[in-house]
């Protein structure tokens, strides 16, 4: 089922004219309009007119959170602020906020993606949509939100938090879809089972589930708890908010809204652009937006392109999971580790619960990382001999996927705090 099939399903020679066109007038846009951009362009000697080729946008330099940081608030926009209609912005907890606005085109365009991701997902118009996602200045919430009523199913802004009673809507109501944070899934499941209920007391069908990295483990974990499709969605407010890209029934990759957006893989070391299938860094340029444009932006997000049909009929280039980030990447003793690793091992042993914290600390000059893991009430009460098992077999096989060595930690339940948002996984202590 597709929202606009004319450019879900067009042909790749055609998309690739099409983002050759729409790429030059960004340049244009972004050349003329954007001081940053006018002097990245010259420091790096090349202008809009150089490019001929979509190839040719690797002449072009990178733009990094820090750029959006330094041009606080309005510097990054190309338009004026009277064809403003939405500004969205970071938290700014660890340094300036970045802010991003939007056009009357570039909200219709927004709700366009939207509607595309969610239909993607199965959404239809008799659904009804129970939206998790924080409203406000973050994208996820209004970003939904309009893409539902786009397609003109029915939707519930409850935002996050108040489990209890988005468990007694979700039932009441007879939600279909939920949307929120992979994490607050596992949490609702979690509180629906201390409720005394199971997936058959409810309607849901499908949940769409983004903002932070999730291990497929993870996916069959939500869907086996909520008894529902679970599909991984991914965007960011720096180039449009959710909908950027989307997996469709099928699971195989999420489908980027390519007629939107161009996307590369690059070494995040050496910035060298990378081939199909490596994994790498991702970096966005935009096509169409007018407040905001954005031309060749380091998300920090790590994954890799899928270049292949897929059996929905969608000829986009699709990317992989997003596998981690390269500023929540961990580095202990050399050696890169990703809290998607740690998770993806710690579901297929499934013998704990899905909550996890990861403490790295430096003892000496040596870096050392805990694993602290959950267990159930069952398991808690158990012999000590079997969680001694248990804690060697995680410690074995974490350190047979990481090649370092952990400790391993099993608290009893809800000793690890829960997320109505974004997860916080790690706990770095070092003082470097």
């Amino acid at each position: 089922m597709y929202w606009n099939e004319k450019y879900e399903c067009l042909s790749r020679d055609e998309l690739k004219q099409l983002q050759l066109e729409r790429l030059k007038q960004t340049l244009e846009r972004a050349y003329h309009n954007v001081n940053h951009y006018r002097n990245t362009m010259q420091a790096a000697e090349v202008e809009p007119r150089d490019l001929n080729t979509l190839e040719d946008l690797q002449k072009f330099p990178f733009t990094k959170k820090q750029d959006l940081r330094d041009n606080y608030p309005y510097g990054m926009f190309a338009v004026n602020l009277s064809e403003v209609v939405r500004i969205h912005s970071s938290s700014g907890t660890t340094g300036k906020p970045t802010v991003v606005g939007y056009t009357r085109n570039d909200i219709n365009n927004w709700s366009e993606l939207m509607a595309r991701s969610l239909m993607n997902a199965g959404v239809q118009k008799e659904d009804v949509i129970q939206n998790a996602y924080g409203y406000g200045l973050f994208t996820g919430g209004l970003g939904v939100h309009y893409g539902a009523e786009k397609i003109g199913a029915s939707i519930i802004p409850i935002s996050g938090g108040n489990t209890k009673r988005q468990v007694m809507i979700m039932k009441d109501y007879g939600s279909t879809i939920i949307t929120c944070t992979p994490s607050y899934a596992l949490f609702i499941a979690e509180v629906i089972e201390e409720m005394g209920l199971g997936p058959e007391d409810f309607k849901l069908k499908a949940g769409i589930f983004g903002a932070e990295p999730w291990s497929e483990n993870m996916r069959n974990e939500i869907e086996q708890r909520l008894g529902i499709l679970a599909i991984d969605i991914y965007g960011l407010s720096e180039i449009i908010g959710p909908g950027v890209a989307v997996e469709c029934k099928y699971k195989n990759g999420l489908h980027v809204m390519e007629d939107h957006f161009i996307v590369e893989i690059i070494d995040p070391e050496t910035g060298e652009v990378l081939l199909p299938g490596e994994r790498g860094e991702l970096v966005f340029t935009s096509l169409t937006k007018e407040a905001l444009p954005i031309i060749r932006y380091r998300t920090g997000d790590i994954s890799r392109l899928i270049v292949e049909e897929c059996e929905c009929g969608r000829t986009s280039v699709k990317i992989g999971r997003i596998e981690g980030r390269t500023d929540d990447m961990l580095i202990i003793r050399g050696v890169n580790v990703f809290p998607s690793q740690i998770e993806h091992v710690l579901l297929e042993i499934g013998e704990t619960e899905p909550h996890y914290l990861l403490v790295v600390d430096r003892v000496g000059n040596l870096d050392v990382l805990e694993v602290q893991v959950e267990v159930s009430e069952k398991m808690f009460s158990d012999e000590v001999r079997q969680l001694e098992v248990l804690s060697k077999r995680i410690r074995n096989e974490i350190e047979s996927v990481l090649g370092v060595s952990v400790t391993v930690k099993l608290v009893e339940p809800k000793k690890i705090a829960r997320s109505e948002g974004k997860a916080k996984r790690v706990i770095d202590k070092r003082k470097i």
